[in-house]
């Protein structure tokens, strides 16, 4: 049996629900959890190293605040909250380059709890899993991380940034050659890069996706939403591509999709 886990990251304030809606419509029809990596506050004025806004701030422009929090969004919350196959995880606080590349322990705590009370406001569950923005977490973070949640789910893991007493651990699974490992009651996942994404070949974007499904027990396939609305306007082949995706997991003696809250409360092992 393979396990897979789609993770679809940078829902926010400024997402509008129809592109969720056309884009994971026919995952939710089949029953599969999609997780939605939330971000609770995000920075209007969070820009790529060209100086350009962010892909994920739709309609920027008009907005004045600097921040926004999730909840004042209640067409999005309340169409998340109706379609119960979304399941919500932390994308970091506000979605800056380097706001859990710290060491300041007492900054890091705060984003974490305010951007999980955000979301509790909002009428989510308390998030089990976190997701911080750019993959980018100091040995500080993952230790007050791994104190509020049971998954951590990143792109990979570097010795220098992880707390010293993980290094055992840390040694063991790569020695063992595996993706994921734990520490104490947090699961730490790895992902074999952002499969889903126009930036990769899409002749050859189905079939890299399926290679990694049957290659390990437990895949992270991870996707950004706003890909697929470049500009305002929906990439149909891209989203073709994704649907068919829909397909292949439509599989039950061969595959589960499941959810990062299924594997926070144990009730799926790999």
């Amino acid at each position: 049996m393979h396990h897979v886990i789609l993770r679809d990251d940078d829902t926010n304030a400024l997402t509008p629900t129809e592109c969720l809606e056309r884009l994971y419509r026919p995952f939710l029809d089949r029953g599969f959890p999609v997780n939605l990596a939330v971000i609770p506050n995000v920075g209007t004025n969070v820009s790529r190293d060209d100086g350009s806004p962010e892909g994920y701030l739709l309609d920027w422009k008009s907005v004045a605040a600097k921040s926004l929090p999730i909840g004042g969004n209640q067409q999005l919350v309340g169409y998340l909250r109706e379609n119960r196959g979304y399941r919500i995880a932390q994308h970091g606080y506000q979605h800056t380059r380097d706001e859990f590349d710290s060491a300041d322990g007492e900054n890091i705590a705060r984003r974490l709890d305010h951007g999980t009370t955000l979301l509790v406001e909002a009428g989510f569950d308390r998030p089990r899993s976190f997701i911080a923005p750019y993959d980018k977490i100091s040995r500080r973070s993952y230790v007050e991380i791994s104190r509020r949640f049971g998954v951590i789910s990143t792109g990979w893991f570097e010795s220098r940034r992880l707390p010293f007493a993980w290094w055992p651990g840390y040694i063991l699974k790569r020695l063992s050659r595996k993706p994921h490992w734990r520490v104490g009651s947090t699961l730490l996942l790895s992902h074999p890069g952002c499969l889903l994404s126009y930036r990769r070949p899409y002749e050859t974007m189905f079939d890299r996706v399926q290679l990694a499904i049957r290659s390990q027990p437990l895949t992270v396939l991870v996707t950004h939403w706003w890909e697929y609305f470049r500009e305002n306007r929906p990439d149909e082949r891209f989203i073709g591509i994704l649907h068919e995706v829909a397909k292949l997991l439509d599989k039950p003696s061969e595959i589960k999709v499941t959810s990062f809250d299924a594997l926070a409360a144990r009730e799926v092992e790999f």
